[in-house]
């Protein structure tokens, strides 16, 4: 399962409705879900912080599960079935944990309530995400630049590049290419 957030709420431009796009932490893969208006709104509520002198049904449900002793873990959007997508609500309550069959578009409305994170299968991210081409472009060039700056010598050196923080990555310690030549020649006698 991948750890996703709302990104934003916006429209459809086929069917005019409202859409919740979701984005994984590493902000590279969105994934769109059409969802009711009411919903939409009650998303929009929590992402603005919008104080209300009532309560809506998913302030209603938090005040619920608080009241009961419970707390919302997580939510998990697991499945989808002719365009529909299934999510499960995980409550802890009394040391156990129940799992409630809900609408993603509630399950996230109540995430955003209660600060429980959202999380997404891992089938539904590689079937249903979009790529963020621009992060994807980006990590491309760097990796040809990487490439382009790498020279023979840093192999001979005793080191070999790994992930850091410039364009050019930390290096880290192989063994002296020398001393293995040096080995080989001995299990040959």
């Amino acid at each position: 399962m991948r750890k996703m957030k709302v990104d934003k709420l916006g429209i459809d431009l086929l069917s005019h409705d409202p859409v919740v796009i979701l984005k994984d932490v590493e902000g590279k893969r969105f994934l769109p879900i059409l969802i009711g208006p009411f919903e939409a709104t009650a998303i929009a509520l929590a992402l603005e912080g919008t104080h209300i002198p009532r309560p809506l049904s998913h302030d209603l449900m938090k005040h619920i599960i608080e009241a009961l002793n419970a707390k919302v873990l997580r939510i998990v959007i697991h499945d989808i079935h002719d365009n529909t997508f299934y999510a499960k609500i995980v409550i802890e309550s009394n040391g156990k944990n129940l799992e409630i069959d809900a609408r993603p578009s509630d399950s996230i409305a109540l995430a955003l309530r209660t600060n429980a994170p959202i999380f997404v299968s891992e089938r539904i991210i590689l079937e249903e995400t979009v790529v963020d081409k621009q992060s994807e472009e980006h990590d491309l060039r760097k990796f040809k630049k990487y490439i382009d700056n790498l020279k023979p010598s840093d192999f001979l050196k005793g080191t070999i590049p790994t992930k850091g923080e410039d364009e050019m990555p930390e290096q880290k310690e192989i063994p002296d290419l020398e001393r293995l030549e040096d080995l080989d020649e001995d299990s040959d006698n």
